[in-house]
């Protein structure tokens, strides 16, 4: 029986496992792999003495099951180290509409209570208020002491 606490550390040791050898193999072939540490050249050596024995991708596993059978341990997992499947990636849906343009909403219709209360009152044109202002300006010249 695993234990749940056991079942977290497996998986965050999968988890880490997976991201450190990806990182370590893209180092590898950018010729950075003398930057990391000896352990992960350990890996790393292993890995490419497996690659010539199998297939790219069981060596892959492989290496990355070594790699998280020591995490495993190093995190504080008791005893040997469950399985732990990685959940089968599902499809991504497409959750992208398209734009459209929103309906036109409908112009407000004369009410009842609006219909009787006259013609409605429209803004005063900025040249009247202008020429408003203009007439208070001269008469406050013209006519103040």
């Amino acid at each position: 029986m695993v234990k749940a606490a056991d079942m977290l550390i497996a998986r965050r040791a999968d988890t880490r496992a997976r991201a450190d050898f990806a990182t370590w193999k893209m180092m590898a072939k950018l010729n950075g792999s003398s930057a990391l540490p000896p352990e992960a050249q350990e890996f790393l050596a292993s890995y490419q003495n497996l690659l010539a024995q199998m297939s790219e991708g069981d060596a892959t596993e492989a290496t990355i099951g070594a790699i998280y059978k020591a995490y495993y341990a190093e995190m504080g997992g008791a005893g040997t180290p469950p399985d732990v499947c990685p959940r089968a990636a599902e499809p991504a849906a497409d959750n992208v509409t398209a734009f459209r343009r929103p309906p036109p909403k409908p112009k407000k219709a004369a009410s009842g209570a609006a219909a009787f209360a006259g013609p409605q009152k429209r803004p005063l044109p900025v040249a009247l208020i202008f020429a408003c202002l203009v007439v208070v300006y001269v008469g406050i010249r013209l006519y103040w002491p």
